[in-house]
C-alpha cells in the first residue's frame, strides 16, 4: 500500500503525520524544543534541536510501515521568517533567529520609514517588521557588524535541514517570498535590496519550486529514519500558505484562520495582491497561488500567560475556558488588549503592550479569561477588516489550530466576526498540505480541485444574534482605546529600556 509523510516544522515543535494516499491518518508524532527568550527581545532556537526532531518524528511514524508498504514521499511545511548565519562550510554562527525575535525593531522602523520603505514593501509584499529576515539582516549589519561580515551564507531552518541531509543550498519560493528579499513580480531575489544590505547572490540559497524534491540519502541517515535512501523529500512551502491549502481555504471569500502560539488569517488568490496601506502580507504557496493576510503575535500564548502568571499554574486551560463560558458576552465590560510581546497585524508595533481596561471589584478569574479570549478575537477581526479591503468580502472561515478544541472561543469568534466558523475534521493542516504538494509534485494529484475531497467538516459555529450588538459596541470601544494607547506605547518602551 502507498503511504506519504507530512512534516510541519513549527515554532514550538515538529510534527510528522503518516497518511494513506486518500488522506487518512495512520500515525502521528510530535517533538517539542526550547524557544530561548530574554528581555532584549531575543527568541531563538537551536538548529540541531529542530533537525533532531525532524529525524526522530520521521522514524517514529515510518516504523509503522511494513516491508510490503511503499513510502512515496516526505513533504515539508516550515515556519516562516527564520534566519541562520553560517560559515562558508555551512556551520552555524547563530542559532535560529525566529519570527518572534524583536531585536531588529529599531532597524525595521528605520527602514520602513526611509524613502524606499514603501517601495520595498510593494515589491516584496513582506511587512518591514522585526520578524522578517530583511529586518534581521539590516539589524545584524548595523548592530553586529563583525558577525554579519563573518557570515558567508544566510539560510532558514528548512534549508539547514535539507543541507544536513543532502548537501544542497536551496530554498523553496514560498519561504523565499516571506523573507522581504524576494521580488514578487520577477519571482527572484531582489537585487536592489541585496545591494542595500551589501549581500551577494551566492550568500543566499538557490530558489526552487515547492514541487522540487531531493533524494539519495546517505545509508546512515536513511537507517536512522527507517526509510529507503531513495525516498523523495519534497521541498513544500511555508506554514502560512500551507494552512490555507490544508483546510481547503482555496476559493475567493474563504479565509483560513489559525491560532496556535500566534495566529493568522489569510485568503488565497491567483496573483500577488499587495496592500498599499502596508497592513497585510502577500506570500506565495507556489508559482500560481498566493495568500494575502495578516499575522498576530497574540494567540494562545496570551491565554498561557494568564494561566501561568496571573492564575494558579495548576489550573487547566480547559477549566479556564469553562469559567469563561459561564460569563455573558462582553465580560461585564472588561476589555483586554492582548499585546504582551508587541504586535504584528493590524498595528505593526513591536513596542505595544497588553492591558485590561474597566477592571473592577466585580471582576474575577472567569471575567478575565473571557476578556482575554474576546481581546484576541477583536484583534484578529481587525485584521480581517483590513483584509477585506484588499481582497474583497469574506464569506466564511475555515479554522485550524489547538484553539478549535474550545467551543466557547469558537463561538466568540463567530459572534465577533458575524459569520460561520467551519472546523475541519483533521487539524493537521500543515502536514496534510505537505502531502498534497508531494502528491502534486509526483503527478498523483492533478490539481487543487481534489483537495476538497480530502477535507471534511466536523462542526460549524454560527453567530448568536443576541450577542451581536454587545460585541459591536465593545469592539468600537476596544478600537478607540487602542488608538489612544498607540500614542503611549513608545514612551513606555523608552522607560522600560532605561
Amino acid at each position: 500500500m502507498d503511504y506519504w509523510i507530512g512534516i510541519d516544522m513549527g515554532t514550538t515543535a515538529t510534527k510528522a503525520v503518516l497518511y494513506t494516499g486518500s488522506g487518512a491518518i495512520v500515525a502521528t508524532q510530535s517533538i517539542a524544543y526550547t524557544l530561548y527568550r530574554d528581555p532584549s527581545g531575543m527568541a531563538e532556537e537551536a538548529p540541531e534541536d529542530i533537525f533532531d526532531a525532524v529525524v526522530a518524528t520521521i522514524r517514529a511514524v515510518s516504523e509503522k510501515l511494513t516491508a510490503a508498504d511503499k513510502l512515496c514521499a516526505i513533504g515539508f511545511s516550515a515556519q516562516q521568517h527564520s534566519l541562520i548565519a553560517t560559515t562558508s562550510d555551512f556551520n552555524p554562527l547563530t542559532r535560529v533567529i525566529t519570527w518572534a525575535d524583536t531585536r531588529a525593531n529599531a532597524a525595521a522602523t528605520a527602514l520602513r520609514n526611509a524613502d524606499q520603505g514603501h517601495n520595498i514593501f510593494m515589491r516584496t509584499g513582506t511587512p518591514i517588521q522585526p520578524m522578517s529576515p530583511l529586518s534581521k539582516l539590516h539589524w545584524l549589519k548595523h548592530d553586529q557588524p563583525d558577525l554579519f561580515q563573518a557570515a558567508d551564507h544566510f539560510m532558514d531552518i528548512k534549508t539547514y535541514v535539507f543541507h544536513r541531509l543532502f548537501g544542497v543550498y536551496k530554498l523553496d519560493l514560498s519561504l523565499a517570498s516571506a523573507t522581504g528579499l524576494y521580488h514578487l513580480e520577477k519571482q527572484q531575489w531582489d537585487q536592489d535590496i541585496l545591494d542595500l544590505l551589501g549581500l551577494s547572490l551566492d550568500q543566499l540559497p538557490e530558489i526552487v519550486s515547492p514541487y522540487a524534491f531531493e533524494s539519495g540519502l546517505s545509508l546512515a541517515d536513511a537507517q536512522m529514519m527507517h526509510i529507503p535512501p531513495e525516498t523523495p523529500f519534497v521541498w513544500g512551502a511555508a506554514d502560512g500558505p500551507m494552512s490555507n491549502l490544508g483546510v481547503a481555504a482555496i476559493q475567493p471569500g474563504i479565509a483560513a484562520l489559525t491560532i496556535g502560539t500566534s495566529g493568522a488569517i489569510r485568503v488565497m488568490t491567483n496573483q500577488p495582491i499587495v496592500d498599499e496601506k502596508m497592513r497585510t502580507f502577500t506570500y506565495a504557496l507556489d508559482e500560481t497561488h498566493w495568500v494575502v493576510g495578516g499575522a498576530t503575535n497574540s494567540g494562545a500564548s496570551v491565554l498561557a500567560w494568564l494561566k501561568e502568571k496571573i492564575f494558579d499554574d495548576r489550573i487547566t486551560l480547559d477549566t479556564m475556558t469553562q469559567m469563561a463560558a459561564s460569563i455573558s458576552a462582553g465580560s461585564g465590560g472588561l476589555i483586554f488588549h492582548p499585546y504582551l510581546g508587541g504586535e504584528r497585524a493590524p498595528i505593526w508595533d513591536a513596542t505595544a503592550r497588553g492591558s485590561f481596561f474597566g477592571l473592577g471589584y466585580e471582576h474575577g478569574q472567569a471575567e478575565m479569561t473571557r476578556a482575554v479570549l474576546e481581546g484576541i478575537s477583536y484583534n484578529i477581526h481587525a485584521i480581517a477588516v483590513a483584509l477585506e479591503e484588499v481582497v474583497g468580502e469574506l464569506k466564511h472561515i475555515q479554522a485550524t489550530g489547538g484553539f478549535t478544541n474550545s467551543e466557547i472561543w469558537l463561538q466568540i469568534l463567530a459572534d465577533i466576526f458575524d459569520m460561520p466558523i467551519h472546523i475541519p475534521d483533521s487539524q493537521e493542516a500543515g502536514c496534510l498540505a505537505a502531502v498534497i504538494l508531494s502528491q502534486k509534485a509526483l503527478g498523483v494529484m492533478a490539481s487543487f480541485d481534489e483537495v476538497t475531497q480530502l477535507v471534511t467538516t466536523r462542526a460549524v459555529y454560527t453567530p448568536l444574534t443576541e450577542h451581536l450588538s454587545t460585541y459591536r459596541e465593545l469592539e468600537a470601544l476596544y478600537t478607540d482605546l487602542l488608538t489612544h494607547y498607540q500614542t503611549t506605547y513608545g514612551k513606555l518602551s523608552e522607560f522600560k529600556r532605561r
